[in-house]
């Protein structure tokens, strides 16, 4: 039985499986999907999953590597109802920012190719912006906000503390030749106020509807940080 009460929370994920040029795959992170996830369905929050072309999203193969896993992708990989929800993710454009509380965008790569200028994406946020419910991404989804504006035309990270991954934890992972762009830098040039920690740090920054995380340890952080602003 579901609560009516209950609040919802839409979770849009990747479409993009190609690591740019290099022949390799991307997609979504697992632990970025599977931490936030259970967080939000544990608070008793009603999750519907969604991706730019519905159906099942691709699978980052590094997330999948044995020190990438936490107990929340253990869990995941144990929860054969979950795993068939993930196969059938809604398709953006059939969603309505008008039916959910709020929304949280995993990361892993393939936002950065396929979320940044996405229209039902950006429409969709700057619907739920226009309501006044807060939006949420971690890692690599930042990138979903870079081209969100408000009413006058302005970026809404500027002036905004937020976060996402950094240019050192993109160089870190040799990437950084492979990206369309860092996504720290695409921040600060929108006029955010780019925050981070250390490398591989748990951080995570609330500056009004605007809710990110910094990396993979920080997607249940952003998750609490959502959960708390539905909760006021």
């Amino acid at each position: 039985m579901t609560n009516s009460n209950a609040k919802k929370v839409l979770m849009v994920i990747t479409s993009h499986s190609d690591l740019g040029s290099t022949g390799e795959k991307t997609g979504f992170w697992v632990e970025e999907f599977a931490a936030p996830y259970y967080a939000f369905i544990d608070a008793g929050t009603q999750v519907t999953l969604a991706s730019p072309a519905g159906g099942q999203p691709p699978i980052d193969p590094k997330s999948e590597s044995p020190d990438a896993q936490t107990a929340a992708t253990r869990r995941f990989d144990e929860d054969t109802e979950s795993q068939a929800l993930l196969a059938k993710t809604a398709k953006l454009s059939d969603v309505k920012a008008a039916d959910y509380d709020a929304v949280f965008y995993p990361g892993g790569h393939g936002p950065l190719w396929d979320l940044t200028d996405n229209v039902d994406s950006i429409a969709l946020i700057e619907s739920f912006l226009a309501a006044n419910k807060p939006v949420a991404a971690v890692c690599h989804a930042t990138a979903a906000f870079l081209n969100i504006k408000d009413a006058a035309g302005q970026y809404v990270v500027s002036g905004k503390a937020v976060t996402g991954f950094s240019n050192t934890e993109e160089n870190a992972v040799q990437l950084s030749d492979v990206v369309p762009f860092l996504l720290e830098d695409e921040l600060v040039k929108r006029g955010g106020d780019y925050q981070k920690v250390a490398d591989w740090h748990a951080f995570a920054v609330q500056d009004g509807l605007l809710i990110t995380g910094q990396n993979p340890a920080s997607s249940e952080l952003a998750a609490e940080k959502l959960l708390a602003a539905l909760a006021a």
